[in-house]
This record gives C-alpha cells, sequence and structure tokens, in this order.
C-alpha cells in the first residue's frame, strides 16, 4: 500500500484528505468488498468518506480519523497479500485494531512501527486473527505463559482462540495431545443421571470446544484424534491425580469450579505443556455462598510468574453487535450505573 506524495494528499486544519494507492490490482475487489461494502463499514465505523477508484481509496474526514483508515486499509491488504480471504468480521477486526492503534504502535516488539501487526493463529485449515487489541493481547500470551487466564463475557473469543492455539501446537509437534475439561454443572446437573458413556455424558458441555476443533483441522483428523487419546476429553471430576505433559490444557467455564477444583486442576500442569483457563467471573452457577475457584485463584496468584491474565471487556465482543450492547446493559446494571 502506497500513500500518493504531496499533491495526492493535503491537511487543513482537522480536516484531511489523502489518497491510498495498491499495487495489486488483482486483490482490488476482495479488499473493497461486494458493492464496495468494506468501504462502506471503514465509512460508517470511522466516520469518513472513502471513494475507490481503480486500485486507489481516496479518504476525507479528520486527521484521527483518516489515519485510522489507512491502517485497517493497510492491514486488511495484507491479510490479502499473505492469501487470506476477507470475512465481515475481519473488516470489523481491522477497524476496532486501528481504533487502538497508538497503543499497539507503542509495544517495542511490533516491526515495522507504521503498520499494525494483528497477532494470529495459523492451522491447517483456517488462520485465525485477534480482531480486538485484548485478542492480540490474549494469542501473544499463549507464547510467554504456561498458564493462561481468558476472562470476560460470552462472544470475546476467549475459547474459540484457545482450541485454535491447541490445534496449531499440535499440527506443529510442540506437543502430542489437547485436553478438553468443564465443569458439568450448568443444568444443575450430575454425571451420573445422563444417558450414555464417559464421552456421550459430558459431550453437550463441551460442545463449543467440538465446534472450534472442527473448524481448526479436518472432521476425519478430530475423529481420529479421539479415538486415538491426542485429544482427549477429561471431565473435571476425573483429573485428580493425573499430571498433564506434553499436552495443551483447556478448561472452558472454570467460573464454575470450586476452590477445590481449582487448585486440583492447576496443580495437573507436566512438563511442556500449557494450560489455558477461561471463564466469565460474572456468570457463576455455583450453590449460593459458594466461592468460584476461578475468582479466588486469578486474585491468589496474582504475582506468580509464569501466569498471564487477560480481561475481555464487552467491546471485545465479536459475535453479532447486539451480543455486545447485551453485555453493557447488564454490566450497567450489575454495577448500578445508568446509560449514557
Amino acid at each position: 500500500m502506497t500513500v500518493l506524495p504531496p499533491g495526492s494528499a493535503a491537511v487543513s486544519g482537522e480536516d484531511a484528505h489523502f489518497v491510498v494507492a495498491f499495487e495489486d490490482n488483482r486483490l482490488i475487489p476482495a479488499l473493497f468488498g461486494e458493492f464496495d461494502r468494506n468501504l462502506a463499514l471503514i465509512e460508517q465505523r470511522l466516520g469518513v468518506d472513502a471513494v475507490g477508484r481503480g486500485n486507489q481509496v481516496a479518504v476525507r474526514g479528520s486527521q484521527e480519523a483518516c489515519t485510522r483508515a489507512r491502517l485497517a486499509l493497510d492491514m486488511l491488504y495484507g491479510r490479502l497479500q499473505e492469501g487470506h480471504d476477507l470475512a465481515p468480521g475481519d473488516v470489523e477486526g481491522a477497524i476496532r485494531m486501528a481504533e487502538a492503534a497508538e497503543a499497539q504502535l507503542n509495544l517495542p516488539t511490533l516491526e515495522p512501527k507504521g503498520r499494525l501487526a494483528m497477532a494470529q493463529i495459523s492451522t491447517r485449515r483456517r488462520t485465525v486473527m485477534a480482531r480486538t487489541m485484548m485478542q492480540d493481547a490474549y494469542v501473544r500470551a499463549f507464547d510467554r505463559a504456561e498458564l493462561i487466564f481468558g476472562l470476560g463475557p460470552a462472544g470475546t473469543g476467549k475459547t474459540y482462540l484457545a482450541v485454535a492455539y491447541a490445534s496449531a501446537m499440535v499440527e506443529r509437534g510442540a506437543v502430542e495431545r489437547i485436553v478438553l475439561s468443564r465443569p458439568a454443572v450448568e443444568a444443575g446437573e450430575r454425571l451420573g443421571f445422563l444417558p450414555g458413556d464417559m464421552r456421550e455424558k459430558v459431550d453437550p458441555y463441551l460442545r463449543p470446544l467440538y465446534d472450534a476443533l472442527y473448524d481448526m483441522m479436518p472432521p476425519d483428523k478430530v475423529e481420529r484424534g479421539l479415538r486415538s487419546g491426542m485429544i482427549e476429553v477429561a471431565p473435571l471430576a476425573f483429573m485428580r491425580g493425573r499430571t498433564l505433559s506434553d499436552a495443551v490444557v483447556i478448561l472452558d467455564e472454570a467460573q464454575n469450579t470450586t476452590s477445590m477444583q481449582m487448585k486440583m486442576f492447576l496443580t495437573r500442569l507436566g512438563e511442556n505443556s500449557k494450560m489455558i483457563v477461561t471463564g466469565d467471573p460474572s456468570q457463576v452457577d455455583l450453590p449460593p455462598g459458594q466461592t468460584s475457584g476461578l475468582v479466588e485463584a486469578v486474585d491468589l496468584l496474582d504475582e506468580v510468574d509464569g501466569i498471564a491474565r487477560i480481561r475481555f471487556g464487552s467491546s471485545d465482543v465479536v459475535r453479532h453487535p447486539l451480543v455486545g450492547r447485551i453485555v453493557e446493559a447488564y454490566e450497567r446494571a450489575a454495577s448500578g450505573k445508568s446509560p449514557d
């Protein structure tokens, strides 16, 4: 991507106008989107005018908004250059990242400094890109910590990204297996009352994890992995006494663990393993008066080295935009605040 030299760009007071040129004409239809819908979304979200002509985009608006639009276009063009397709969520993600660009561009590890670099996870079936600053921090934390807590509301990608990372680690041969666990208390049922064998008993609780696995791996590989033990479904109640080595271990819905269950789970960590613990502390389904093991663990382990804590908020929701507004409404109710 090239910002054309003086004569094609001008700034007056708070307003800016420049033209951005893209070298590969073959990528332009995907960059602009059908009927220029990607440009329209950038216009709507960033408050600029973005008009595509040939391989160029003329952007007009405030200096800050135009800079963000350029960064978003640069990010999307770079993704296309790498051979990836653009989904509507990718455009939304690029806009979110551009809106928080100042914080990311100040990070010492990112090069080049003038270009945003979204963290990504590549598996055989797809490459998953971070779509918010907190997702970016979460993905980067996978490589620098042995235990990662992903905390926040539904729809922030905390479970999906954890499974994507586990799948990538297995494909690269960095670990031998994936271990999936989740407390089965959401419906107030006990495993023994459910029909079927152990896998059939816990499958309904682990469905979100399975869905993510099938997104990352070919279905036949997932099925082979489940049969061979490369992908293990391990009910939390059955983890006691084990050491989980050479694995990525994911505990989902961890807000519904008790203090003893969480301590037991965290002390299963073995050599060459990572643990990713996800949950929403505001959605605890334990009996009244019982402390959430997730809430307690995050507090107790606050100063322990080797642990990363990523806290997602309503602005990190990457599902339907309405989900973010719903989460905000509940957060306001919990804090006693009224809408602005």
